[in-house]
């Protein structure tokens, strides 16, 4: 059994749909996890905003341009007239319980039912389309054994036992079709994975399944070895480790959630990185794998908060960090970068919802400095293994950059600095030169 997640751009029209089902129709027993449609969940959030203002005359006009233009993708997707009415019944009664919402009061518990229905929507919609091309299929409600528990954490325990029940009463079906992102909370209520949870989804439903793989197909062929919006010349990785894909995720890579490698880690379920649009190429492998040594990548991660706590109690005064640390923990913030000296500790956060309590109370222990729009460069490999000199080529490169702070030694994969976010593009680029290019033309 293989787990494979698409994306809202692969299933983001008719076309596109039409096309991941001639992907999936080989035979071969799998689990297929569907993200809403591209630009579905962020209108979805736009309509929950205005719901939020009591704006409902602006909500229901957000809400008929969005039916209107799922209206003509069952037009497009579908040939018969039996399926088309089949699909434009469906679509209908989902925005007409979005547009319920237009007649209450509005609260989060209702904003997680209006961001579900794009799965719903999506898996519904190609799940018709198999039937219409005779192509044998399940669709397994994610809602019956996604969920998370009172901590907003994956209820893995539940999740594998109630997806083996579900898998269980359909004993001759080898195609089974899911929604991502989508769960109950511990309350039973519907909830989300937050954004970018489809991937996390596809990770814990292979987990749960004990899957021999699992691909997120996207619109990018694998992993890159920096961001290609920013960088000419990039390339796809062919390989890379858990820890090493994982570090590329939290700190940057768009093309994989942070949170999706760990449950694939612990099953030891090889992931592949693969392109929809062209499904040909290799993409990225991840595994407990790694590869040759050296540099595989940068990411760049914005947003950033820098904090610098200087304190002449800190010299040689035991219990001094475990009091800072215990400030972030009452916040719920945590830290990404952590440098020390003899009197000051300077840290990062990337969510400062709490920044102005977290500066009072870190007051009471000494100076506190905080810098904003900052970004984190991470530079990922295998340092260990490494004996060319990684850091060498890494400072050479960004001679010119101001270095705020540099983290090296946490961990074998993961070189990380912080720089204000004005020189991010070039500091990208110039590590592209320093590194990439000179390597390949070594090679």
């Amino acid at each position: 059994m293989k787990v494979l997640k698409f994306g809202g751009t692969s299933v983001g029209s008719a076309e596109r749909m039409k096309a991941v089902a001639d992907l999936i129709n080989d035979g071969s027993p799998k689990i297929v996890v569907l993200s809403a449609m591209s630009g579905t969940t962020n209108q979805l959030v736009q309509i929950a905003e205005t719901l939020y203002q009591n704006a409902n005359q602006e909500a229901n006009a957000l809400i008929d341009a969005l039916h209107d233009k799922y209206k003509q993708v069952v037009e497009a997707l579908y040939l018969t007239d039996d399926k088309k009415k089949q699909a434009l019944e469906l679509i209908s009664h989902h925005f007409d319980h979005i547009r319920s919402f237009t007649l209450d009061l509005f609260t989060i518990y209702e904003e997680r039912a209006v961001l579900a229905q794009g799965e719903l929507l999506s898996t519904a919609l190609f799940q018709f389309f198999l039937e219409e091309q005779g192509i044998p299929s399940v669709l397994l409600p994610a809602l019956n054994f996604m969920k998370i528990d009172e901590n907003e954490e994956p209820d893995t325990a539940y999740i594998s036992k109630n997806l083996k029940l579900e898998l269980e009463k359909h004993p001759d079906a080898t195609l089974f079709i899911t929604q991502g992102y989508i769960c109950r909370n511990a309350f039973g209520e519907v909830d989300n994975l937050k954004r970018g949870g489809s991937d996390y989804s596809a990770s814990l439903i292979g987990a749960a399944a004990d899957a021999s793989e699992i691909q997120i197909w996207t619109d990018i062929d694998g992993m890159h070895n920096n961001d290609p919006r920013i960088v000419k010349n990039t390339f796809p990785i062919a390989e890379l480790s858990f820890d090493e894909a994982a570090e590329l995720a939290y700190f940057g890579a768009k093309i994989l959630h942070p949170s999706s490698v760990q449950p694939a880690k612990q099953k030891n379920i090889p992931v592949r990185l693969l392109n929809t649009m062209q499904p040909q190429a290799q993409g990225t492998t991840i595994s407990a794998q790694t590869g040759k040594g050296g540099i595989k990548a940068v990411a760049a991660k914005d947003g950033i908060t820098a904090i610098k706590i200087k304190s002449g109690r800190m010299l040689l005064a035991y219990g001094f960090l475990r009091s800072v640390f215990e400030v972030f923990e009452r916040y719920k913030t945590p830290i990404d970068m952590i440098t020390t000296s003899e009197v000051a500790v300077s840290l990062t956060i990337d969510n400062p919802k709490f920044l102005a309590e977290i500066t009072r109370e870190l007051q009471e222990y000494g100076q506190v400095e905080v810098d904003q729009d900052q970004t984190i460069i991470c530079i990922v490999g295998d340092f260990i293994a490494d004996r060319s000199g990684s850091g060498l080529k890494i400072f050479k490169a960004l001679r010119d950059i101001p270095l705020r702070m540099i983290s090296y030694g946490g961990s074998k994969n993961n070189i990380s600095l912080l720089i204000n976010t004005t020189d991010k593009e070039r500091s990208l680029v110039l590590l592209n030169e320093g590194i990439f290019e000179r390597n390949n033309s070594n090679a």
